[in-house]
C-alpha cells in the first residue's frame, strides 16, 4: 500500500492518473490475492469517477479534491493492521465517493 500511495502522491489530478491507478490495482490484486477486496473496492470507486468525467470537462478543483480524497483513503489502508482495523478501513472505503 505504501508504494501505491507514494506513486499516487506524485501524480497529477487528471483522469489519466485514475486510469493508471486502476491498472496498478489490478496488478496489486494479482500479486497479493489477500488484498483483492480492497483492490476491488478502490477499482469500483475510481471507475465511477472515471465514468462520470470521461469525455466531459473536469474542473480542476473537482479533480484535485478527488485526488486528495483518494490519497487520504489509501493512506488509511494498512495490510499489516489487525483484521478488525482492516475491516473498519474497508467499510470507510466503501462509503467513499470521488464524485461528490
Amino acid at each position: 500500500m505504501n508504494e501505491l500511495h507514494a506513486w499516487l502522491a506524485g501524480q497529477h489530478a487528471g483522469l489519466r492518473t485514475f486510469k493508471i491507478f486502476q491498472q496498478k490495482l489490478a496488478e496489486l490484486a494479482r500479486a497479493h490475492p489477500e488484498q483483492r477486496a480492497m483492490c476491488r473496492l478502490l477499482d469500483a470507486i475510481v471507475g465511477r469517477y472515471i465514468e462520470e468525467y470521461d469525455e466531459a470537462p473536469l474542473p480542476s478543483d473537482v479533480a484535485e479534491r478527488a485526488l486528495q480524497s483518494l490519497l487520504q483513503s489509501v493512506a488509511e489502508l494498512d495490510d499489516a493492521a489487525p483484521p478488525a482495523q482492516q475491516l473498519g478501513a474497508l467499510n470507510r472505503l466503501a462509503e467513499l465517493s470521488l464524485t461528490r
